[in-house]
């Protein structure tokens, strides 16, 4: 059994703005920064065998700051980049909602049977991710990895280890700057 460490990076000034970040690449904040570092001292407990983290600018950060601290080196994986929100990208949650409120009930309501407009879909999110987390546990196996990720890439790995249907995504959304550790008997689909 593989133990995957989930790490959602630190806050970033769009977290606070309410603004959807997707695929757009803002820094970490100050706090985020912060966030990271205390991660980092949380994480010297335990040995890792690897330490990925999403080629995005605020996961790779904090992946950055996470390295110094346990002794790994980053390897970037574009595959666990937060889902591409297509329009909404960039755009405050009060303005998607005020100008797409049939698509932002339904995407709350159901997320995995509609995606933003133009953007990915929560299905082919779980593919790309659940396809790098596979190679990593079949080259890790019985090991503790590190990613450092999104909110909705780390729902989908939360949701399949737990044998969960991705309709219940939505329940298991963490926060900035904060990690959980995954117990993985096999490959997840």
């Amino acid at each position: 059994m593989s133990r995957l460490v989930l790490i959602r990076h630190g806050q970033t000034d769009w977290n606070v703005e309410g603004r959807w970040q997707g695929q757009a690449d803002p820094p970490l904040s100050e706090r985020g920064r912060e966030e990271a570092r205390r991660v980092a001292r949380e994480l010297r407990q335990f040995e890792f065998a690897a330490l990925y983290s999403s080629d995005l600018r605020r996961a790779l950060e904090t992946a950055q700051i996470i390295d110094v601290r346990i002794g790994m080196t980053v390897i970037p994986e574009p595959r666990f980049r937060e889902i591409h929100l297509g329009k909404w990208q960039e755009m405050l949650s009060v303005d998607i909602e005020a100008q797409y409120r049939d698509e932002f009930r339904r995407w709350h309501d159901s997320p995995s049977s509609t995606h933003p407009p133009g953007g990915e879909d929560i299905p082919a999110l779980a593919a790309r991710v659940l396809q790098a987390v596979n190679e990593i546990i079949t080259r890790y196996p019985n090991q503790r990895v590190g990613i450092v990720t999104h909110e909705l890439p780390i729902a989908v790995i939360a949701c399949r280890s737990r044998g969960l249907d991705l309709h219940d995504l939505r329940t298991l959304i963490t926060q900035t700057g904060v990690w959980q550790e995954v117990i993985v008997a096999g490959v997840l689909k």
